[in-house]
């Protein structure tokens, strides 16, 4: 590995806040982690540690404290699934889960079965599988709750795979089941697993996730689907308002403040400072469009990658593109912002810094991981996480060191 695109690399991670990541594009669920990122000097702390993983897996890691958990899928047919804590400090492995698949396990070769990221409350693991298989954990590895969603309901699957995450709000697990076959939403019990509601949803095949908001002093539920973005109440699953213009299957909307920004016939700003009632359309704009990542936000700027590799910038006031900057793409993981500074990291496993107060924005450094890389980064407590089929890597401060073979 190149000590030189690690040391640059590094003076732009750092010593950070403390603060979890319970979920699949953090605390907002629109990628953005509430901790600055002073420099480091010394480039040998760049990865902290390196540990091996058992199986595969598209899912994020989540950190609660100074404990990381993962999904993986092993396996021929990929039917066993993995639920792993690991020690934040030193990457010691804690405690490991396994469970065997109840429903289909077959995927795209691209993708896994372990690819919707796990939630937490901060005293549960919730983690959910493709083949709808659904197991809560407290945090040291107790089993609380086992369901077989693909068993309740068979004919919700596809060939290419699931990967809705899951979001927890006021005590309910929402998950997200949309195939072409049948599609639901479904609010679980946190502590019992058992249904509290469940809601039909249109029969497409859908890979977004839900998101967590305020709007009217309410906490609410959007739930994206192709035909429409839906605000639910996560305690019955009633219906606040419906967005009926379309949206995209694959990246996720965003929050930013009153603003709502969907993947819809290119990038639609929302206004939801309408309190509860249908959110007024800002802006539209074909220039953001963005390919499989979700978008992200920084400092009144909304940032999107496409297909082609392509960051745009565009104004969140306006929608007026500002710049464009390609990267060393493709790209399948969301982009992630800590302090002023946007991560991007390539299905190649090349993380690319950006640095968007620069004209037209800048790539401050890389780092090469060697390994292909699909999923979304984890920030937290001064570090950012990155993890591979073969490898979970923490990049920042050390606590504690083991040995590291690169």
């Amino acid at each position: 590995m190149n000590l030189k695109l690690l040391t640059l690399f590094l003076a732009v991670c750092g010593s950070v806040t403390a603060g979890d990541w319970r979920q699949f594009r953090g605390p907002h669920g629109n990628g953005v982690s509430d901790e600055t990122v002073p420099m480091l000097a010394n480039g040998t702390n760049a990865i902290a540690w390196r540990v091996d993983l058992p199986g595969e897996g598209l899912s994020s890691p989540i950190v609660v404290g100074d404990r990381i958990f993962v999904t993986c899928s092993g396996g021929v047919k990929q039917q066993r699934l993995y639920v792993i804590c690991f020690d934040a400090r030193n990457g010691a492995k804690l405690w490991e889960r396994q469970l065997w698949a109840t429903g289909r396990t077959m995927c795209h070769k691209k993708t896994a079965v372990a690819a919707p990221t796990p939630a937490s409350d901060g005293k549960h693991i919730v983690a959910i599988f493709s083949s709808n298989d659904i197991a809560c954990f407290d945090l040291d590895g107790n089993l609380v709750w086992f369901r077989g969603l693909g068993r309740d309901y068979p004919n919700a699957s596809n060939s290419l795979g699931m990967s809705s995450s899951l979001v927890i709000a006021g005590g309910v697990v929402v998950a997200q089941v949309e195939s072409e076959s049948d599609a639901f939403t479904v609010g679980l019990d946190l502590l019992t697993g058992m249904n509290r509601w469940k809601l039909e949803r249109h029969k497409d095949a859908n890979w977004t996730s839900p998101l967590k908001f305020q709007q009217g002093g309410k906490e609410l539920v959007l739930l994206q689907s192709p035909k429409d973005v839906t605000a639910i109440e996560p305690a019955t699953g009633s219906i606040v308002w419906n967005y009926t213009n379309g949206a995209s299957s694959t990246p996720s909307s965003t929050l930013n403040g009153d603003k709502l920004f969907v993947p819809s016939q290119g990038l639609t700003a929302l206004d939801l400072s309408t309190g509860p009632e249908s959110p007024k359309q800002l802006w539209r704009s074909n220039q953001l469009k963005p390919g499989t990542p979700s978008p992200t936000v920084l400092a009144g700027k909304i940032f999107s990658l496409n297909d082609g590799g392509v960051l745009s910038c565009g104004d969140t006031t306006s929608g007026d593109r500002l710049w464009q900057l390609r990267l060393k793409g493709p790209f399948s993981a969301s982009p992630v912002v800590a302090g002023n500074l946007i991560y991007c990291v390539s299905e190649k496993g090349v993380v690319q810094v950006v640095d968007p107060s620069k004209p037209d924005g800048a790539v401050s450094s890389e780092l090469e991981l060697g390994e292909p890389v699909l999923s979304t980064p984890s920030i937290a407590n001064g570090a950012i996480y990155f993890r591979s089929d073969a490898h979970l890597w923490k990049v920042g401060n050390a606590t504690e060191t083991l040995p590291i073979k690169l």
